[in-house]
């Protein structure tokens, strides 16, 4: 009998794999997992990092896991977690930045451009490698099951062995809308796949988002929010879903799908080199990696991220996060024991990246007002708006790599880029005749970094275009770091800067529906400068960013919602400052920034945004229980914000006979924030401040935020 236990045992230990799918070999067998007849198996402490890719080349950015609950409250909010946008009131509604320096134009078309709080580019997107399988499901409520708010997100890696991962996401927003005629309804389902290997590495994305939002135009009379006892009724306040609003059977509806995939080739040399020996992670240690301590990574600061251009191992540089963040690998213990080995040193990478994008915009109006329009170019009182996209774009590049021997100090980088896009507009009455547009850009480019080592790292990189609406536009853009010790604290400084002389994108160029239509052949090149600086002190809890940027022919769009272009240049002043303070158990947080811009007509901004979060955190629980409880302030000076339009889907300078201020309101939540080991809890009361003082809560003019309203969430890691 015992003779056939022993051997079960055996048996089992021989067929037993570790965290990647290989086979344990029962002679080496890490002391925590040995086994008995009367000894439960312990799990593998799990090993994980993450990383962003830079769309055009596929460099890698290392980047901590998201287990920080600091600020886990403000995760979902449409206005940013320190209230940097104006949007429409509604969860999932368009956006735009009211720091002027946060805007760009890149990525995505101007319809999805606005939903930045749910829209994600290839640059955006999470990867993970990781020994055991990690997933994460996370869900925000707010309101009733009438006129609320829900969101489900959930995340999905595993490593088929060392090299390979894949997984999924899927993000599922409905907001039913205090406000009539105003809902919500957002799905996306995503893709991932990398293979991080020594001569080879691939990375993919898959993803869809379907978009629909049901517009209201804005309430008839600000007077509902603003001063409701003088309205005609006399009541001193409307229920926010008996307000009469300008729409009521107008919806807009967007998709948008894309397929990315970046891989390199890899040649190089094998050299020996000497490493040490692992010891067995303690039971402690292995605890701490499972359940990592969430005052310890965040130590509420923003996550950092790590920049390398991966190609010295075949998993993350370990090297580097050790330095950096130790908290991404398993605590190790070293023995003085080393052992000699060969490891691949690539000197010259082959580039390849593609991506195919399909996109469709719809505006449909059951039923208009005809005084709302000056124009119908189809038919009065009914729009059925339409356009599709298609483009593909093909870069190749070859780059000499960073650190293959003790000259080579930094990686360059030639590539050339070529892109097709395709776009159908309407013609006529019919949204099934379309009219064709067809464009092709070729683009030479070069990039030179140095991303190893400790004190100083740079990039730079610059395209000229050479063909067809590429020819005469070029970019040039370069930033750098610095980090070095003053007595005890750690100082970073970083320098930012670029020059660009950019076509507008096809769509300020070229519109065509029932109440909106451009053809614009003749628009200038928009010309750009930028010069901007930062300086973090980590001890001080301090960081200053400012910068000025000037620009000649801005395109914007008008008081009539038409993209038009500025001929002078206009300059435009941005400073930031951060500085946290903190005694004992209590925190005080805080940002101000001050914008100063010489054409206020054009580029509206107010001078002056804050964020102040006042909040104690402290441990319960045997200190396994992380509590946050405060309250946070976000306010700005006012001033004329742009205005939107639906049937454009697109913020604009308000109407000259419209003029409306926004701003000197403050919003104040209270929050309480929890973690317990892999959980995050939030209940927070949004706006709690809402029906005191001036009652101006608007971020856009004419569409109210909403008021009071208790909101929760939930985020919960999985690693196995």
């Amino acid at each position: 009998m015992l003779m056939i236990k022993a051997q079960n045992t055996l048996n089992r230990l021989q067929t037993e794999r570790d965290g990647y799918g290989n086979q344990i070999d029962p002679t080496t067998r890490p002391d925590n997992l040995k086994d008995s007849t009367n000894t439960e198996i312990q799990s593998l402490p799990p090993k994980l990092y993450m990383w962003h890719l830079s769309e055009t080349l596929g460099n890698r950015t290392i980047m901590l896991p998201d287990t920080a609950y600091h600020h886990f409250q403000n995760t979902n909010l449409v206005e940013g977690i320190t209230g940097h946008y104006n949007y429409l009131g509604n969860l999932g509604s368009p956006r735009l930045s009211r720091i002027f320096f946060e805007r760009t134009d890149e990525g995505a078309s101007i319809f999805m451009k606005s939903y930045s709080s749910f829209f994600l580019n290839p640059s955006e997107v999470n990867f993970t490698n990781s020994n055991v399988p990690f997933s994460n499901l996370t869900y925000y409520k707010g309101g009733s099951k009438i006129d609320g708010e829900e969101r489900f997100k959930s995340y999905f890696s595993v490593n088929a062995n060392k090299r390979l991962a894949f997984g999924f996401n899927i993000d599922y927003l409905y907001g039913r809308g205090i406000y009539s005629y105003q809902s919500t309804a957002h799905f996306n389902a995503g893709l991932f796949a990398s293979y991080i290997g020594d001569h080879y590495q691939l990375q993919g994305i898959i993803n869809n988002f379907s978009l629909k939002m049901n517009e209201n135009g804005g309430i008839t009379d600000d007077r509902y929010i603003t001063s409701p006892e003088n309205l005609a009724e006399g009541k001193k306040e409307y229920e926010a879903s008996g307000i009469p609003t300008k729409m009521s059977e107008a919806t807009n509806y967007n998709n948008d799908f894309y397929v990315y995939l970046t891989h390199r080739y890899k040649i190089g040399f094998k050299r020996k080199t000497k490493i040490a020996k692992p010891q067995n992670p303690s039971k402690k240690e292995s605890e701490e990696t499972q359940h990592p301590d969430p005052e310890k990574e965040s130590n509420n600061r923003p996550l950092k991220r790590l920049s390398s251009n991966m190609e010295h191992v075949s998993g993350a540089p370990k090297e580097e996060i050790n330095d950096t963040h130790p908290q991404l690998l398993a605590t190790e213990s070293e023995s003085k024991d080393s052992t000699i080995t060969e490891e691949f040193v690539p000197v010259t990478s082959f580039i390849h990246t593609v991506k195919l994008e399909s996109s469709r915009h719809r505006f449909s109006a059951q039923s208009e007002d005809i005084t709302m329009y000056d124009t119908s170019y189809f038919k009065k009182g009914l729009s059925r708006d339409s356009t599709t996209s298609f483009s593909i774009k093909n870069i190749f590049g070859i780059a000499l790599l960073e650190g293959f021997n003790k000259y080579a100090k930094a990686g360059l980088t030639a590539y050339v880029s070529h892109k097709y896009s395709r776009y159908n507009l309407m013609k006529d009455s019919t949204s099934t005749n379309m009219q064709q547009y067809s464009e092709q850009e070729v683009f030479l480019g070069g990039e030179l970094a140095k991303r190893e080592g400790k004190i100083l790292h740079y990039n730079i990189n610059g395209e000229v275009g050479l063909l067809d609406k590429a020819l005469g536009q070029f970019r040039l853009q370069g930033n750098f770091d610095m980090n070095f010790h003053l007595w005890k604290d750690t100082i970073k400084f970083i320098g930012r800067g670029f020059i660009s002389n950019t076509l507008p994108s096809f769509y300020i160029r070229h519109y065509h529906s029932n109440h909106f239509y451009w053809d614009n052949d003749n628009m200038s090149k928009e010309i750009r400068t930028h010069v901007e600086g930062e300086i973090s002190i980590e001890r001080w809890g301090t960081n200053l960013r400012a910068g000025v940027e000037n620009i000649k022919n801005y395109t914007y769009f008008n008081q009539e919602a038409l993209p038009t272009q500025s001929s002078d240049n206009i300059q435009i002043i941005s400073a930031t400052l951060a500085q946290n303070f903190r005694i004992g158990i209590f925190h005080l947080d805080n940002e101000i920034t001050w914008q100063k811009t010489s054409n206020k007509t054009v580029i509206p901004l107010p001078q002056l945004s804050l964020y102040h979060n006042f909040y104690l955190q402290t441990k319960l629980a045997k200190k396994v229980l992380s509590v946050q409880l405060g309250a946070d302030v976000r306010y700005f000076s006012k001033y004329y914000a742009p205005a939107y339009t639906p049937a454009i889907q697109q913020f604009h300078l308000q109407s000259t006979d419209d003029q409306v201020e926004i701003g000197g309101y403050p919003i104040v939540n209270v929050y309480a924030n929890l973690h317990l080991k892999r959980t995050r809890f939030f209940v927070m009361m949004y706006h709690v401040n809402q029906g005191m003082g001036t009652r101006n809560y608007f971020l856009v003019p004419h569409y109210p935020i909403n008021p009071r309203l208790l909101k929760i969430g939930v985020s919960w890691n999985f690693f196995d």
